[in-house]
């Protein structure tokens, strides 16, 4: 079963292949999306990562969390169910 896991405090610099290549290291990527802001096109500094498995989430979190990209310290933790 798929995870999903937010990741937070992304430079602006940073772009959705960088975040699905770092991630790819511990496990498979289902899918990466890079939140941008619709106006501008620049990115809102946060990123939904899908992993394939809970183990593949979990060593992508223990991994990451707090790893630095661009100068920035990342924030990663499990993504939180969308409220309708």
């Amino acid at each position: 079963m798929s995870a999903k896991l937010y990741v937070g405090n992304l430079s602006h610099e940073t772009t959705s292949k960088e975040i699905r290549d770092l991630f790819s290291a511990v496990g498979v990527v289902e899918s990466c999306q890079l939140i941008e802001d619709r106006e501008t096109g620049r990115s809102k500094g946060f990123a939904f990562v899908e992993m394939n498995s809970e183990e593949a989430a979990n060593a992508a979190n223990e991994k990451f969390n707090g790893h630095d990209l661009h100068g920035n310290p990342l924030k990663v933790n499990e993504a939180k169910p969308r409220n309708k």
